[in-house]
C-alpha cells in the first residue's frame, strides 16, 4: 500500500516521462497484491477529488461528520449501515480493521466515540466513565447490579459506592467486578487489559478468578489470564487527552497515535526502535508529528491527504 501510494503521488504530480510510467508498470505485473494495492489507492484518492475544489474542505468535512452523528441518534440499525457505507474516506481504513459484527453492534450503543474523539459520561449513580477513540458501550442498571459493557476500545471508570448494587463489567474475553475503584479497560480482538489505579478488580473468565489490586495491570483472554505487571501511568493519563511516553519506542507511540489519527499512519521500520519521552496531546496528531521532527532524525512525508508516512531525515 505505501508502495502503491508513493507511485501514485509520482504519476499525479505531472513529471512523469515515459521511462518512470515503464518502471511503474512493470511493478505493477510484478505482484498481484500490487495490483490490489494500486486499486484501492485509486479508489480512496478519487474520493478526495470532490474536496479539492472547496475553499474550506476541513468545515465541510465536520458539518458532514456532524450530521452523520445526528443521523445516526435517530435511524434504527439497517439505516445506520447504509449510512454507514456512505461516510467515505474518513472512516474507509477504521472499517477496514474492524470487524464487521463489531461495527454493525457499536453504531446502536448508548454511548460511542468517534476517531479521535474523547467522551466522559456522568451515570445515573454517580459513576464517572471515560471513552476512548473508537470506543463504545452499552450500559443496563437495575435493582441487583449496574452493568457496562465494553463493546470496542477503551474505557476508564470511577465507580461511585453502592453496597446493593456490585458494578460489573463485560468485555468478550470476560467478566469484571469493581471492588470500589478506578480502572482501565482496553479491549482489541485478541484480549483485554485492565489497569487498576485505585481499590481492586475481580476478573473472571473461563472459571478463573483473579484479584487485580491497585497498582497493578495484567492481560487476559477468554481462557487465560496473564502475569500482573506495574500499571502503566499512559493508561491513565489518556483520559485526560494526553499520551505519555516514557522511555518507549517510536514503534509503540505511532501504533497509540494511529488509534487518534484519521487516515493511515505509516512508520520505517529503520527508526521504530528510537526512544520517546515526553507528553503529547492525542486530540492534535499534526502537532505531536512536528513536536518529534524537533527532537528525532525524522521527517514527515505525506504522497496522499490520508496517507502520512514518517521516515528517516
Amino acid at each position: 500500500m505505501q508502495q502503491a501510494a508513493e507511485w501514485y503521488a509520482t504519476l499525479r504530480d505531472g513529471n512523469a516521462n515515459e521511462q518512470l510510467k515503464a518502471e511503474w508498470q512493470q511493478w505493477l505485473d510484478a505482484d498481484v497484491l500490487h495490483l490490489t494495492a494500486w486499486q484501492d489507492v485509486e479508489t480512496i484518492s478519487h474520493q478526495f477529488e470532490p474536496l479539492k475544489t472547496i475553499p474550506e474542505p476541513k468545515q465541510v468535512v465536520d458539518k458532514f461528520q456532524t450530521a452523520n452523528h445526528r443521523l445516526i441518534k435517530r435511524r434504527r440499525v439497517l439505516n445506520s449501515i447504509i449510512l454507514l457505507g456512505g461516510t467515505g474516506l474518513l472512516s474507509y481504513l477504521g472499517w477496514r480493521h474492524t470487524s464487521l459484527p463489531t461495527a454493525v453492534i457499536t453504531l446502536q450503543a448508548d454511548y460511542k466515540t468517534g476517531v479521535g474523539e474523547l467522551q466522559e459520561i456522568l451515570l445515573a449513580d454517580g459513576s464517572k466513565l471515560w471513552l476512548n477513540t473508537s470506543s463504545a458501550i452499552d450500559t443496563h442498571f437495575n435493582e441487583k447490579l449496574r452493568l457496562t459493557t465494553l463493546l470496542s476500545g477503551e474505557l476508564f471508570i470511577d465507580t461511585a459506592a453502592d453496597r446493593a448494587r456490585p458494578f460489573i463489567v463485560d468485555t468478550r474475553h470476560g467478566r469484571l467486578r469493581a471492588l470500589g475503584t478506578r480502572f482501565n479497560i482496553f479491549q482489541t480482538e485478541s484480549k483485554t487489559m485492565l489497569g487498576v489505579y485505585e481499590g481492586a478488580v475481580e476478573i473472571n473468565t473461563n472459571g478463573q478468578n483473579h484479584i487485580i489490586k491497585a497498582g497493578q495491570q495484567v492481560s487476559f483472554t477468554s481462557t487465560n489470564i496473564g502475569m500482573t505487571e506495574k500499571a502503566d501511568m499512559a493508561r491513565e493519563a489518556w483520559k485526560r487527552g494526553i499520551l505519555i511516553a516514557e522511555d518507549i519506542t517510536l514503534r509503540k507511540l505511532v501504533d497509540e497515535l494511529g488509534r487518534y489519527h484519521q487516515g493511515h499512519l505509516s512508520l520505517d521500520e529503520k527508526i521504530e526502535d528510537l526512544k520517546v519521552y515526553g507528553n503529547f496531546p492525542a486530540n492534535d496528531t499534526v502537532r505531536v508529528l512536528d513536536m518529534l521532527t524537533a527532537v528525532l532524525p525524522i521527517q514527515i512525508k505525506q504522497p496522499l491527504p490520508w496517507w502520512t508516512s514518517i521516515q528517516p531525515k
